[in-house]
C-alpha cells in the first residue's frame, strides 16, 4: 500500500473530501511541480491496482484518469458503472481478500497497489499486505476516516527507511513482520 495521511491519522474528511492534500507533486511552493515522494519509481513496479468503490468514485472526480494503462480492479458487492473511456484497463470484482488476490495472481499480477480505507483494512486483517508506505501530511484534519481500523492481533513492523520533503511531509516505508500473539 502506498497512502497518505494527515498527521492525526486520516485519509479523508468524514464526507470522504481529502481538500487537506497538498496537489501533486508539490515540493513546498504550492505550484504542483515539485517532487512526486517516489510515487512513480512505486508505480513502475506495481502490476495492478485495487480499490474500493468508493476510492474510484473519488478518483473519478480528479478530472483525468491517474493511471493510464495500468489495470485497475474496483471492488464491489454491487455493480460499478465502469467510464466508457477506461473499460479497457478497469473492472469491477467481488470476493474475500484471498479471493482477489487468487484470481489476479492467476494473471501474472504479483505486487498490487492497494488503495482505499476499507481495502486496506480488510487486506491488512487478512494478512495479505507486505509492505506499508504511509506519507504523512503535516495538517491536523480532527475527524475523518482513519487508515487503520480495528486488526484481530497486533501486526508487527520493520521499518525499512523514513523520508522527509522540504514541504514538510515525510514518508515512512514498513514491512510487516512475522505474526504474534492471536
Amino acid at each position: 500500500m502506498y497512502i497518505a495521511t494527515s498527521l492525526d491519522g486520516f485519509i479523508a474528511r468524514p464526507d470522504g473530501a481529502i481538500d487537506w492534500l497538498p496537489q501533486g507533486g508539490d515540493d513546498g511552493g504550492g505550484d504542483g511541480g515539485g517532487e512526486d515522494y517516489g510515487y512513480k519509481t512505486f508505480m513502475a513496479t506495481v502490476d495492478a491496482l485495487v480499490m474500493g468503490r468508493h476510492t474510484y468514485e473519488k478518483v473519478l472526480t480528479f478530472g483525468g484518469w491517474p493511471y493510464g494503462s495500468k489495470p485497475v480492479v474496483v471492488l464491489s458487492s454491487k455493480p460499478v458503472p465502469i467510464a466508457p473511456d477506461i473499460t479497457a484497463t478497469v473492472e469491477a470484482m467481488s470476493g474475500t481478500p484471498a479471493e482477489v488476490v487468487e484470481r489476479l495472481a492467476a494473471r501474472g499480477y504479483r505486487h498490487l497497489y492497494l488503495d482505499g480505507g476499507q481495502t486496506i483494512q480488510r487486506f491488512l486483517a487478512t494478512g495479505l499486505v507486505d509492505r506499508l508506505i504511509v506519507t504523512r501530511i503535516p495538517v491536523l484534519i480532527g475527524e475523518g476516516i482513519p487508515l487503520f481500523g480495528r486488526v484481530p492481533r497486533d501486526v508487527p513492523l520493520r521499518h525499512v527507511q523514513t523520508r522527509s520533503f522540504p514541504s514538510g511531509l515525510v514518508q515512512s516505508e514498513y514491512e510487516i513482520g512475522p505474526p504474534t500473539g492471536s
